[in-house]
């Protein structure tokens, strides 16, 4: 297979192409390499990678026979490990780990017959939406290198946008998944909480926001995917029922009847929303309502601002809790000279935050999530933007080091009553780009990003659609829509496929 060939095919057909022996296991990941190779100095999107390990294992055919058996991957520096490999979670403290395990998730992709070509970068401790580790250096928009992929899954959503790979690992923890895929034109789809594996030993990622899954160009890989690792896993804290059928088939499925669909352009934190957001979302609707189905503007009634202080009270407890576990296994204190500047924000704040505030924090998550099941009750899909505005660039959301100075130096002058005042603020310029995503994360619900639109300055856009627990196989069908349509831009118009 020519290397132009291979950045054009997702996974479905390269599983195809291996069964019907038309290009070989070896020839793939030859491929992949090359495009590594080609790409990589320009988006710096895979941060480690194990080509001799695999090229031998390709040749000893020390791979499952799978659905998947030959077929390129890139996995997650955050929380995917391969045993005997380096994952450093985008952080200095951790520039030398080596997994001493292969993660549940992981050992399912290689029960499918994945080979690992590396892993990709992602920020420190999957903390931002962009990806820009100081022990990295930032990963670059495949549609515009000034530009970020976002985070904290860019180094996967850069990869699988500059055909290095069909599919890469990812994760969500408040739009992870959605927030690259929007960035880099990719379908990102994050899954029910409890739907895909976890751990070991982390059963309970970010209190059940967070999820391990995968991001792609194709409706039908993201179908797949979610078909090989749906599992109902008995360690885990979060589990959610069996879908009983097919992804890939429920995805080919018309609806029976119209669907009553809600959609929003409004920030849920009242800040600023793009043109280029509100076109996308617009049209969307107007293709809905010219297939017959019944949409109308609505809102979802929850208070969007008190909903993200206490997700950023979470993060603060575990950020706390993980820098203590970070000293215990280094035997040392940590300093502010260790981390960056938001984990220590985190951690300094996390140490102040009492049981009873944690608590009522995460009894907040289950209010909404009862909410939004009333709001399902009316409405199939609730759809906004994915992201509100298209990629920053390279650089905008990383603080200088006189903004981290000054960071530091006003946390200790302010009252332990004003820490979340503070870290609001802190991460508010961030989220004036991506305020949409982090409900579906407390809520437990799946969403997901289509690739709907492009700014006039050629950048992509993408569109979220929310649906209730366990309705996947809905949302999929959706997109397969879509994706047939014309509004679906995936990969036109990108200079790297």
């Amino acid at each position: 297979m020519d290397l132009e060939s291979y950045v054009k095919q997702d996974a479905t057909d390269m599983a195809q192409l291996i069964r019907s022996k038309e290009v070989s296991a070896e020839e793939l990941l030859t491929c992949g390499f090359k495009q590594l190779e080609k790409v990589n100095p320009k988006l710096n999107a895979v941060v480690h990678d194990r080509k001799d390990k695999a090229l031998l294992e390709v040749k000893k055919k020390a791979y499952h026979d799978g659905p998947f058996s030959g077929i390129p991957m890139l996995l997650k520096d955050i929380s995917q490990s391969l045993k005997g490999e380096r994952i450093t979670s985008g952080s200095r403290l951790l520039k030398d780990a080596v997994a001493p395990n292969t993660s549940n998730l992981v050992r399912k992709l290689q029960t499918a017959g994945f080979i690992f070509m590396g892993h990709t970068n992602a920020p420190e401790f999957g903390l931002k939406n962009i990806s820009e580790p100081i022990i990295h250096g930032p990963a670059r928009n495949p549609w515009n290198t000034d530009y970020s992929p976002g985070g904290s899954s860019g180094g996967s959503a850069a990869a699988v946008a500059a055909g290095v790979v069909p599919i890469a690992g990812a994760s969500d923890g408040g739009g992870s998944i959605r927030i690259p895929a929007s960035f880099t034109s990719l379908f990102g789809l994050k899954p029910t909480r409890g739907r895909t594996p976890v751990g070991p030993g982390s059963g309970r990622q970010w209190h059940g926001a967070a999820v391990d899954f995968v991001l792609s160009r194709t409706v039908r890989d993201s179908a797949a995917m979610l078909d090989l690792l749906q599992v109902v896993q008995p360690e885990a804290a979060f589990q959610t029922p069996l879908f009983p059928g097919k992804y890939t088939e429920a995805a080919q499925a018309p609806f029976e009847k119209p669907l009553k669909i809600a959609f929003t352009t409004r920030s849920p934190v009242g800040t600023p929303v793009s043109q280029a957001a509100i076109d996308a979302v617009e049209k969307v609707v107007k293709w809905l309502e010219d297939a017959g189905h019944d949409v109308e503007e609505q809102e979802n009634d929850i208070d969007g601002i008190q909903l993200m202080r206490n997700y950023f009270l979470m993060n603060s407890g575990e950020m706390s809790a993980l820098v203590q576990s970070l000293e215990e296994m280094l035997g040392r204190t940590i300093t502010a000279d260790d981390v960056e500047i938001e984990t220590w924000i985190l951690n300094q704040v996390g140490k102040n935050v009492t049981a009873a505030e944690f608590t009522s924090s995460l009894a907040s998550w289950d209010v909404a999530a009862a909410q939004m099941a009333a709001f399902h009750e009316t409405y199939d899909f609730y759809i906004t933007p994915s992201t509100a505005y298209t990629a920053p660039k390279v650089g905008e959301l990383t603080h200088s080091k006189v903004e981290q100075e000054k960071l530091r130096t006003q946390l200790t002058e302010i009252q332990s009553s004003e820490y979340q005042d503070f870290v609001y603020d802190m991460f508010l310029p961030s989220l004036t780009y991506s305020p949409f995503t982090q409900l579906a994360n407390l809520t437990g619900q799946p969403a997901v990003s289509l690739p709907i639109h492009l700014s006039e300055q050629g950048l992509p856009m993408g569109v979220q659609v929310t649906g209730p627990k366990g309705a996947e196989h809905r949302l999929l069908q959706l997109a397969t829509q879509v994706e047939q349509s014309d509004i679906w831009i995936g990969m036109k118009g990108n200079p790297f496929i």
